[in-house]
């Protein structure tokens, strides 16, 4: 058969991108070397996610006296929660496969490598190659953990994101170095679970892509559950000791000390995989890994570039379908409107945070005067009722248009394409504000955010008015 695009990678990008292409009546080849989903699905959120999800519900049945539960012998089967785990990728994996073959795709298991203009090279797991050619290439081939430079970095029990999502450990303890997302994420759970967690972090604080009030509610809350964090600090080494393995590092006051855990789990950021897909000189802009695309992720005549190797966004499962799409519907000359600049941001703490558009800082760093609402999910219902607490913040230019929110709430990440769809329809916070939300949900928290900016907000005490 002759194709007439071959997408190199079957993650979110990828598989959507071969779909898209489909249902425009394109002859697609999908290459993909280990599983389809790529690292969302099976080694990044859905896993995460699930882990998540057990260990939520483990915390609200500990504290579950509050409510008016007793719970007797709780207890962690991990094993349990490694098959679940598995459980729900596989399902989502089949259902992916099932949709590509409904659609005509055709999927090649192997590692392809772009050898020349329109060719791609495919090596299968017995070493043998096969060579293609598409008018159009699409990479797709995501990214990797970064592994830090420091000694003792490749003991036994330092992890990354993915071996410890594969093994799921019972840990008695766990040090953390790097307060990302992926790095609060996995605090969040394994201290849920149980685990005394300590987490160090070379910013000045955790969460350092968000504003700093959401930094220190989440620094509170994980506080709380025996989570110790250390920002400002610079690891120095990490070594074998009598109980597991010591991270040694200098604190922000210049002070050394260390954090004795089961294990490490490094969480510094991923590493684009492009240094192992363009097997020949292509005239790409290439900058630390990471490929220049044009609106359209052409990055060279006939060849795309999509998801975490392109420069210049961020690498999130969303992000590189909607590129995924972008880079069909320009092959098949169709338009299209995503606006990919507008990405919603999401952590799953409890509660979960969720960001879109700008933050009050980069709207201050850009010179963009800009007003702002905050409402404390302390006197919303439904939130009471869940013990969630927090709040939302809606961010306004001088001309009431919403160019920014945080919500930092239960169902953070259920709401947050809400404020996404107002921001990308230009929508003032009179309109944003006028629509009836029902009662009770955390959503009515979002309308009262934006009357904050006016001090009109009901469920919130009245400003104090300048003398």
């Amino acid at each position: 058969m002759e194709y007439q695009v071959i997408i190199i990678g079957g993650g979110p990008g990828g598989y959507e991108c071969a779909i898209r292409l489909a249902q425009y009546g394109k002859q697609v080849l999908l290459v993909e070397r280990d599983q389809l989903g790529g690292t969302c699905l099976n080694r990044g959120c859905i896993p995460t996610k699930t882990v998540l999800h057990t260990a939520e519900l483990y915390q609200e049945l500990r504290e579950g006296a509050a409510i008016g539960l007793q719970a007797e012998n709780l207890s962690v089967d991990y094993a349990a929660l490694r098959n679940r785990k598995e459980q729900v990728s596989a399902q989502l994996r089949e259902g992916i496969a099932g949709l590509l073959k409904q659609n005509g795709v055709t999927v090649l298991q192997g590692t392809g490598i772009v050898t020349a203009p329109g060719t791609v090279e495919v090596t299968d797991s017995e070493g043998a190659k096969t060579v293609f050619t598409a008018e159009n290439i699409v990479v797709a081939v995501g990214s990797r953990p970064v592994l830090l430079p420091i000694p003792g970095a490749d003991l036994e029990g330092v992890w990354t994101s993915d071996h410890i999502l594969a093994e799921l450990p019972q840990l008695n303890s766990l040090t953390i170095i790097g307060g990302g997302v992926i790095g609060i994420e996995m605090a969040s759970a394994y201290s849920a679970l149980g685990t005394k967690v300590t987490v160090v972090e070379a910013a000045d604080r955790i969460l350092p892509i968000l504003d700093r009030d959401v930094a220190q509610y989440v620094g509170a809350a994980l506080k709380k559950q025996n989570v110790s964090i250390f920002a400002g600090a610079k690891v120095t080494g990490i070594e074998k000791a009598e109980n597991g393995l010591r991270c040694n590092f200098v604190t922000s006051k210049g002070e050394e000390t260390f954090a004795e855990g089961d294990a490490v789990l490094l969480s510094v950021g991923r590493r684009a995989n492009t240094d192992t897909v363009f097997g020949c000189e292509l005239g790409l802009s290439i900058e630390r890994g990471r490929v220049n695309v044009d609106e359209h992720m052409l990055a060279a005549p006939g060849l795309y570039v999509i998801g975490d190797a392109v420069n210049g966004y961020a690498q999130l499962a969303h992000v590189a379908s909607a590129q995924g799409l972008a880079a069909a519907a320009h092959i098949a000359g169709e338009a299209f409107h995503t606006d990919l600049s507008l990405v919603p941001s999401c952590v799953y703490t409890t509660p979960e945070i969720a960001a879109v558009g700008l933050s009050e800082g980069e709207a201050k760093a850009k010179g963009i005067p800009v007003k702002t609402g905050k409402f404390l999910m302390g006197a919303n219902g439904k939130s009471l009722i869940s013990g969630q607490g927090g709040f939302i913040k809606v961010i306004a230019d001088e001309n009431h248009k919403l160019v920014g929110a945080l919500l930092y709430c239960a169902r953070a990440t259920d709401m947050v394409g809400e404020l996404a769809l107002a921001i990308a329809q230009g929508l003032t916070l009179h309109q944003f504000a006028s629509l009836i939300r029902p009662h009770p949900t955390v959503e009515e928290a979002v309308g009262e955010a934006a009357e904050a900016v006016f001090g009109r907000a009901i469920h919130m005490a009245p400003p104090r008015k300048k003398k």
